[in-house]
């Protein structure tokens, strides 16, 4: 129970492993599971970036980071081991690690910059979902949420690598879910939309590269309801998707993007 209001939070006991955790979508779920109860298990690259979030976030004992590049089995691995003995096991996955790559043609594109941006985008997911398993399974439960994106269901000129990547999240998503039903474990993506934060704010560079106001106003012009997200908002649909109000939503993706596909 919690000791301030006699209300048990949405997330008590549970335990959550946060890829990408230093990005804006990744900092803003970690505050709301740990304002909702849950231990939080930061994941990211950056040592630096990871100790900077973990000040901000202001909390000691129900929180750990752990560096590890999203692509590198390994380090995955041992995220999630150090996660197990720090909190005893894993209920939640967000992973939520991704990077945007370079526009370009497709006859433009090199094998590296292709390359990197799978490895991130569906390698990393795919590797998170594989050390998370047997522990959810131990735990009789689990939730594995992963950020596609508006480009999982829709293409855009110049941006391949980054399309075909979220598709392949959406993909892969569906496939666990059925093969992680009978265990318990629910597996849903999310789709953003347009959000503040840094991502968007390199992709509208990227669509005007002379003029970044007019690429966030070319951007919003394309959302219905003519703003961009926030990271809150995002982390509202993950606290949905990794609590108990959500237990018979699985193999889904989850649009969060201010009415652009449905437009």
């Amino acid at each position: 129970m919690n000791q301030n209001n006699g209300f048990r939070k949405r997330l008590d006991g549970k335990v959550a492993v946060i890829t990408g955790a230093t990005g804006g979508i990744g900092e803003a779920t970690a505050k709301l599971f740990l304002d909702e109860g849950a231990s939080v298990m930061l994941v990211g690259r950056s040592a630096e970036k990871l100790k900077a979030t973990r000040e901000r976030l202001a909390v000691e004992n129900m929180l750990a980071d752990f560096v590890a590049d999203a692509a590198d089995e390994e380090a995955t691995a041992a995220a999630v081991a150090a996660t197990i003995e720090a909190f005893g096991g894993v209920d939640i996955l967000m992973a939520n690690a991704g990077t945007e790559g370079k526009f370009a043609p497709i006859e433009s594109l090199t094998m590296s910059g292709f390359e990197s941006v799978l490895r991130t985008n569906v390698i990393g997911v795919w590797l998170a979902m594989k050390y998370c398993v047997e522990p959810m399974k131990q735990r009789g439960r689990g939730s594995i949420i992963a950020i596609s994106s508006i480009a999982g269901m829709i293409a855009a000129p110049t941006m391949a690598p980054y399309i075909a990547s979220k598709h392949a999240v959406f993909g892969l998503v569906k496939t666990a879910a059925l093969e992680l039903a009978a265990s318990n474990i629910r597996v849903n993506a999310i789709g953003p939309g347009p959000i503040d934060n840094r991502m968007i704010n390199s992709l509208a560079s990227q669509f005007i590269p002379d003029d970044a106001a007019a690429g966030h106003d070319f951007i919003v012009s394309k959302i219905p309801m003519q703003r961009y997200g926030t990271n809150e908002e995002v982390a509202n649909l993950a606290l949905f998707l990794a609590g108990d109000e959500s237990t018979y939503c699985t193999g889904a993706i989850h649009m969060i993007d201010g009415g652009w596909i449905a437009a």
